[in-house]
């Protein structure tokens, strides 16, 4: 794994009963998106700081005059200097954290099942949504890009700056690891909150259910387009979220406020699938009206295939 360097390296920022579940993230994360190192951006932004971050050892392609002659006299060694901000993009990775992500729970996995739910992966939404972060964030490192994180549920919870440099990853994967389910989703007043906050146009990646006024949603979303930004959303739904096909009555739980409702699946099949069809279509329209990358992703899909799909087109179009 190149950026686990030793266990003295990674102790330091780490602490060392996770040391274990984020190496095996990151290689999660590295097998994924080895094949598509270039598959985000099409370099279009070119950052200016000469604020020096770190060392890197020269490769092919890398321009000669970023390499330090005095570092190669001592140590007959060619490393190039890297600076805080220069960078081929900023990429802002905003991941959901609200209640409704956290479906479905354990208990429930084995509910759905005996209703005839189909198997998902597994996961619940929001580590499904953690894992798609953890490779995002981790092949703008590799392109040496900027990336920086914000976990949000009713209002901004986490914030990770953006960096370029190897020990952001750590950072990042010790946040995911940690995260825990939140509050209400109210995921447009965060969203013109970080909007407000980014002073660099850059790549907005935006993971979450969107359980929420799609109208304010993507007020939201063209916030960041109005200040030149690229925005990808990454929807995430369970599969019995999209088709509601169960065999038995069922009592359904809202995973944020609490109240449960209990109902025979086969008289709200219809019309539940015919409004869940119209909010996708909804979001996906208005997301295509402002140049916005709507994907939706269901977390029966193996997360390997859903990601190497979406990374393949993109290298495909762009």
């Amino acid at each position: 794994m190149p950026y686990l360097q030793n266990k003295q390296q990674v102790s330091k920022y780490l602490d060392p009963s996770v040391v274990g579940k984020l190496g095996n993230m990151e290689l999660k994360a590295r097998l994924i998106v080895e094949g598509y190192i270039a598959g985000l951006h099409r370099s279009p932004y070119h950052g200016f700081s000469v604020e020096f971050a770190e060392y890197r050892q020269y490769m092919q392609g890398d321009n000669i005059k970023n390499i330090d002659w005095k570092v190669y006299g001592k140590t007959d060694r060619s490393y190039v200097k890297l600076f805080e901000e220069e960078t081929n993009l900023i990429g802002t990775i905003l991941l959901d954290k609200s209640g409704s992500m956290a479906f479905p729970k354990q208990e429930d996995r084995a509910n759905l099942r005996e209703v005839g739910a189909v198997e998902g992966t597994g996961v619940d939404k929001l580590t499904y949504g953690g894992m798609l972060a953890a490779s995002l964030a981790y092949m703008m490192i590799r392109q040496q890009d900027a990336v920086g994180l914000c976990l949000f549920d009713d209002k901004i919870r986490t914030t990770i700056p953006h960096r370029s440099v190897r020990k952001q990853l750590f950072h990042i994967l010790q946040q995911l690891e940690t995260v825990e389910p939140g509050e209400l989703t109210s995921i447009s007043p965060a969203l013109h909150e970080i909007a407000d906050r980014m002073k660099r146009r850059g790549l907005v990646v935006l993971i979450s259910d969107l359980m929420d006024d799609p109208e304010t949603l993507l007020m939201g979303l063209k916030h960041f387009r109005h200040r030149q930004h690229e925005v990808i959303v990454f929807h995430i739904l369970d599969r019995s979220e999209v088709d509601l096909d169960l065999r038995h009555d069922v009592e359904f739980e809202d995973l944020e406020t609490g109240k449960r409702l209990r109902l025979e699946p086969a008289f709200v099949r219809e019309q539940y699938n015919s409004d869940v069809k119209g909010w996708i279509s909804k979001l996906e329209r208005g997301c295509r009206n402002h140049h916005i990358d709507y994907n939706l992703i269901t977390t029966d899909t193996p997360f390997d295939q859903a990601l190497t799909a979406y990374l393949g087109k993109r290298q495909r179009i762009g």
